[in-house]
């Protein structure tokens, strides 16, 4: 063993040494369909009016450390309710490893539960803090299994439960009825985070619903709606929990160029509303058309991308990689997923390219 390899061995944790990177491909001259990304830029004219807010950003100081601005925006366009706090992130994936962080014990393991197939996120962000993940399968319909779900708390009793709405990498919303059940069964023994990251696109939220329930949180991120490059996310919840997690977060975690970006991007949030829109007549479109195909099952879909079942997922993923079109392999995240591979819904033009490439690979 190498000098290098020696110190590794003895200094990194195992568990971590045993994992690989989040690998993200290259997507240099190809179609990008793996990650979900809002395919439309603003116009030129707001391109360049943002562009001159961020020459003006006092680059050489620190952000404002308590981004009131910002915050204030987002409670004021994004439904918050009145009382309401927001705690923001780099992108999501901070906000996850926050509250993984801050639930994490040192006197006992604590438990993050999840339904699965799920955010790889959820567990990684858990098993980093130290803490136990508990996943629970779905239905094969990928429906939330309650009645698992329920049995699961009891037994395990988690102090956070991640459920995404809709859930990624399966793309439908879960029953809320099943989902405020979960909430109920957690009581003040846990915490439940609603991941709405395709809020834009589902049209359905438990924000409005945050004062019927002290143990929850809704989280989001402006990543989806078309803001992938500047990484913000936010959560909203009691005050007093979210002081909580405050303790948590790094300082000064969002630079100055992404909360200019995100309050300009906030003031003009229509224009990214109708994007969505148009995203979502495609969806349908593209969703009717893979439909169509032989040996294609295609699930339902409240965000931005569709999963689909094809009869040989390896085969079918390697031929449109060959063709320049990038989308995600499914089939070994879990065993519901076998031969599923997912596809983001890009512009029309974007779309009937992949189309004639799945076409071709289905062959």
């Amino acid at each position: 063993m190498s000098s290098i390899d020696q110190l590794i061995a003895n200094t990194i944790r195992e568990d971590v040494r045993a994992i690989g990177s989040y690998h993200v491909p290259d997507a240099s001259g190809y179609i990008k369909l793996d990650a979900m990304e809002n395919p439309y830029q603003l116009p030129e004219a707001l391109r360049l009016e943002l562009g001159a807010r961020l020459a003006d950003a006092a680059l050489n100081r620190y952000p404002v450390a308590s981004y009131r601005t910002v915050k204030d925006k987002i409670r004021e366009r994004m439904g918050v309710p009145a009382g309401y706090d927001v705690l923001l992130g780099n992108g999501s994936d901070e906000l996850i490893s926050i509250m993984a962080t801050a639930v994490a014990r040192q006197d006992r393991r604590a438990v993050v539960m999840a339904p699965v197939p799920g955010f790889v996120m959820f567990y990684r962000s858990a098993q980093f803090a130290g803490a136990d993940f508990v996943g629970v399968p779905l239905k094969p319909d990928f429906s939330l299994d309650r009645e698992a779900m329920l049995a699961a708390i009891e037994k395990h009793k988690p102090s956070l439960v991640f459920l995404a709405y809709p859930n990624n990498p399966t793309g439908n919303l879960f029953d809320a009825d099943d989902m405020e059940a979960l909430i109920r069964a957690l009581g003040e023994d846990g915490i439940a985070v609603v991941d709405e990251a395709y809020q834009p696109f589902a049209q359905q939220s438990f924000m409005g619903r945050l004062p019927e329930f002290p143990n929850l949180v809704v989280m989001r991120t402006l990543s989806k709606l078309g803001l992938a490059g500047i990484r913000l996310g936010y959560l909203s919840g009691h005050a007093a929990l979210l002081e909580q997690f405050e303790k948590v977060r790094p300082p000064y975690n969002v630079n100055v160029l992404t909360q200019v970006a995100a309050e300009f991007a906030l003031d003009h949030i229509a224009i990214l509303d109708r994007q969505a829109e148009s995203i979502n007549a495609e969806r349908a479109r593209l969703a009717a058309a893979l439909a169509a195909l032989p040996g294609v099952e295609v699930f339902p879909s409240a965000a931005n991308f569709i999963s689909l079942r094809v009869p040989d997922a390896d085969r079918t993923c390697a031929r449109l990689h060959a063709e320049k079109v990038l989308i995600k392999n499914l089939s070994k995240m879990h065993a519901l997923l076998a031969n599923c591979i997912r596809v983001t819904v890009s512009t029309p033009e974007e779309n009937d390219q992949f189309l004639t490439a799945l076409k071709a690979a289905l062959k």
